[in-house]
């Protein structure tokens, strides 16, 4: 249930259009819907601001599609991570308007988009190889309501590439810095803003990268200031933080004028 449902409803109630006793009903079958293999949280929105997302891995289709259908009758938007095409196949048979973004592995459902914050989410990624972690960022910062850019291919191998994006390094309000390999974009992008940085290591790389472990242990011995590290491939953690932070930043800039 929505912040704006609720809201509806104690209007309602101070109309006289609806019951003391009706209220309490609905309110009551708000917190949670147990579909007897998941417990879905209605009033995950209200406590953090986003409704509850749907980790598809390891969850048959049909058990994805049910979550889906709980989900979307209490709220405007549905992100479901890391899905495949059996999972979509199966949300799209019963909500015709879900949208699969296939590199990012994302479902996204939505019957109202949210309004954009300004400043916005910018997320920079070292190689096409990290395209997949960085696409799903991309995805959750802008369902969230984000204005979210992507610059691709920006790694220190060539640093002038990175070097011609300052001004948009600057101007984001938080940057989603991703990288495998020895994971040392985060580091330069730290010396180019004062903004924060969030570090995604990802698992691109040979052998010794050892599965995104190589990556971690850099970001995590970052040399720049204020780099904050998300697990391995966790371009949603990031993106979820990431806009928690853009939330706030545009919230002090609305209280301050």
């Amino acid at each position: 249930m929505t912040e704006s449902a609720i809201r509806q409803l104690l209007q309602a109630f101070k109309a006289g259009s609806a019951s003391e006793e009706e209220i309490l009903t609905k309110l009551k079958a708000a917190p949670y819907e147990d579909l007897g293999f998941a417990l879905v949280d209605h009033h995950r929105e209200i406590r953090s601001g986003f409704p509850e997302v749907i980790f598809a891995e390891g969850k048959t289709p049909a058990q994805v599609a049910s979550i889906t259908s709980a989900l979307i009758e209490n709220s405007d938007q549905v992100l479901i991570t890391r899905a495949d095409h059996e999972h979509f196949d199966a949300v799209k048979e019963i909500h015709p308007d879900a949208w699969f973004h296939t590199r990012a592995r994302c479902i996204t459902l939505e019957k109202e988009p949210l309004p954009k914050r300004a400043g916005g989410v910018l997320v920079v990624c070292a190689g096409t190889s990290d395209l997949p972690v960085a696409e799903e960022a991309h995805v959750t910062t802008s369902i969230m309501g984000n204005e979210s850019r992507l610059l691709a291919d920006v790694g220190v191998a060539g640093l002038h590439r990175l070097l011609a994006h300052t001004r948009d390094l600057q101007s984001a309000n938080v940057i989603i810095a991703v990288a495998g390999m020895e994971g040392a974009l985060p580091s330069a992008v730290a010396g180019l803003t004062s903004k924060p940085v969030i570090a995604v290591p990802t698992s691109v790389g040979y052998g010794a990268n050892l599965g995104g472990i190589a990556a971690l242990l850099g970001m995590l011995n970052s040399c720049g200031s204020g780099v904050t590290v998300v697990n391995i491939d966790n371009g949603f953690g990031a993106a979820y933080a990431a806009s928690q932070i853009n939330k706030l930043a545009n919230n002090n800039s609305t209280s301050t004028k």
